[in-house]
């Protein structure tokens, strides 16, 4: 008994010291990234690895935040993740809950359609050729309407609303509700967690919206935030003519590093989803597990 104990015990402690590994590995980069950020021009060149500035400095936000080019990419991104997903929750909600009712005409048929997308592609050309013929070339639409909805969305929302008992709308009716009274008073507040959970989904997708940007945006006034990082990640010249004069001159006179600004970069990409979560973590965890019982 006492030798296993001793194992049981040694088994923990090596346990720990694994998960405290991978925890460290996982927490550091990101810690890195905020305090490079938050590190002054100065000491960033005196020093080979700085894990706690001495002296904390905004100089790299201020720089990114006077830049015309970043400023514009930054508000694009925030368009397409408020206006994209409340667009998405509409097509996907109405046609979810559409298909949930057994009285729909040509129910069946619109399933199979739908369910026909999970085995065929239209490709990238096509879908392209489409955009283009249709004149959204460097218009933000063309970020927006094709990532409307997908048919997985679709189906998993629909088994939301099939939980919900038949009972509540029968109880509406009588109570001379129409079919946009029953959706709006009984359907849409009990459906609130699914709709958090996918308005969730769709927002982060909005947020770090890349490869449509790249196919369909030519214009960089009009590029997202994602493929603004990207291009400053690559080449931090790609920051140049911003607000106020030419963002390289403005750079040099700051002497600002390149790598500050990087990471800036990154985290103003990053904080506001993770600042979004905590606020919507109730009911996503609710609604994490829509569609998946049906009562």
């Amino acid at each position: 008994m006492r030798d296993n104990s001793v194992r049981d015990r040694l088994f923990n402690i090596g346990n720990i010291a694994i998960l405290l590994l991978i925890s460290l590995a996982t927490v550091f980069p990101i810690y890195y990234t905020i305090v490079l950020s938050f590190t002054a021009p100065t000491e960033y060149y005196t020093k080979p690895l700085i894990l706690f500035p001495a002296k904390w400095s905004l100089d790299a936000y201020e720089y990114l935040l006077a830049n015309g080019l970043f400023v514009s990419a930054l508000g694009v991104s925030t368009i397409l993740a408020t206006v994209g997903t409340a667009c998405s929750l509409i097509v996907t909600g109405g046609l979810a809950y559409a298909l949930s009712r057994k009285r729909l005409r040509f129910r069946k048929a619109i399933l199979f359609l739908i369910l026909l997308t999970f085995l065929f592609q239209p490709g990238l050309v096509p879908q392209y050729l489409i955009v283009r013929n249709v004149g959204l070339i460097d218009n933000i639409w063309s970020l927006i309407i094709p990532s409307l909805t997908s048919g997985w969305y679709v189906l998993l929302m629909k088994g939301f609303f099939d939980s919900i008992p038949d009972s509540l709308e029968e109880a509406g009716r009588i109570d001379g509700c129409n079919e946009i009274s029953v959706f709006w008073r009984i359907i849409l507040p009990l459906s609130l967690p699914a709709l958090v959970a996918f308005g969730l989904f769709f927002a982060v997708g909005y947020w770090n919206t890349y490869f449509n940007a790249l196919m369909y945006i030519n214009d960089q006034s009009m590029w997202p935030l994602q493929v603004l990082l990207q291009n400053l990640l690559v080449d931090p010249a790609a920051m140049g003519g911003g607000a106020g004069g030419s963002g390289a001159d403005f750079r040099m006179n700051r002497q600002m590093p390149s790598e500050t600004l990087k990471m800036a970069a990154v985290v103003i990409a990053t904080v506001p989803i993770m600042l979004v979560y905590p606020f919507l973590q109730k009911h996503f965890a609710k609604g994490a597990m829509v569609g998946s019982v049906k009562e």
